[in-house]
């Protein structure tokens, strides 16, 4: 099958394009141009140079193909730089709904999020909104919710290093976040689920009718809180850490005042997220990949130390 990836440059998208080309499928990535040296096997795939606000190259990137995947999202807007949650997750999923049905492209598959809702953050709603642009399309969709992803970011970058980089590794105690009153009554929980994981359970459905319309919530085989999941960082990468209990509400206060600001490490609407928590049943995943998901163990992590 001919496959149109639009965010294969991507962590997530990228591990897609190893599953599709491995299961034997031609792929076709849209690429910005200057970042031709972000896509694997740049030989085997056939790159169409544009961005998710140009319809002509969506246009072109899906002519000729049978299923279109759409992996783009962002964790925060740039305005000022034109990267909004509007136009990446939205207005990008609308314009390739529209090039897949007037070039006689049926099957689809989005790259949507766990917890997506309206009313909700500005991230859940234009997910949510993009989810049913292309259920209401009449093609052939089916939907992908993960909850955390987590998996060696090959020079990219995703979860675990960015919780690395910014908590454990750091000569400082770390945070845990916790929502409500207490630690133990309030936990952020979630489910981590890895890249190949959610690479395979993509790839399989793609032939599969029987997921046509279907919206799968995929996790990992464990539901951890969010000081656990610094436990098995620091022990992945051979360190004990020092968590500082920390009541999201609090940190909200600082983000209000300094979220603008591009160094600053969580918006609010990410930490009103966080403290909804992010589970999801591990049976969904195995149904769709044929195995157990992978754990966030010591040794799924060990790219960290590298």
């Amino acid at each position: 099958m001919r496959v149109a990836i639009i965010g294969g440059t991507g962590f997530v998208g990228s591990y897609i394009v190893d599953e599709l080309l491995k299961q034997g499928h031609d792929v076709s990535a849209l690429v910005r141009p200057g970042s031709e040296h972000k896509i694997r096997h740049a030989a085997a795939v056939r790159v169409v140079f544009g961005s998710v606000d140009s319809t002509a190259s969506i246009g072109d990137l899906v002519s000729g193909c049978e299923a279109v995947i759409y992996c783009v999202g962002i964790l925060r807007e740039f305005p000022k730089k034109g990267i909004t949650y509007e136009s990446t997750q939205f207005d990008g999923v609308a314009s390739t709904v529209d090039a897949a049905l007037e070039n006689g492209v049926r099957r689809f598959l989005l790259m949507s999020a766990n917890g997506v809702k309206i009313p909700g953050t500005r991230y859940q709603e234009t997910k949510k909104r993009a989810e049913d642009r292309v259920l209401a399309s009449g093609l052939d969709a089916t939907i992908f919710r993960p909850s955390i992803i987590f998996g060696d970011p090959r020079g990219l970058m995703e979860f675990a290093t960015q919780l690395f980089k910014d908590m454990v590794e750091k000569p400082i105690p770390a945070v845990g976040f916790f929502s409500g009153l207490s630690p133990t009554s309030g936990a952020v929980l979630m489910s981590p689920v890895h890249v190949e994981d959610v690479a395979n359970a993509f790839v399989n459905t793609l032939t599969d009718d029987s997921t046509v319309g279907e919206i799968y919530n995929l996790g990992g085989p464990e539901i951890l809180s969010w000081t656990e999941m610094l436990r098995r960082i620091a022990a992945a990468t051979g360190r004990k850490k020092w968590i500082i209990p920390m009541p999201i509400v609090l940190m909200k206060i600082a983000a209000t005042l300094l979220d603008w600001l591009p160094f600053f490490p969580v918006t609010r609407d990410q930490l009103t997220m966080l403290a909804e928590g992010n589970t999801a049943d591990p049976a969904v995943a195995e149904s769709l990949t044929g195995s157990p998901p992978r754990a966030f163990s010591p040794a799924t992590l060990d790219y960290l130390n590298h």
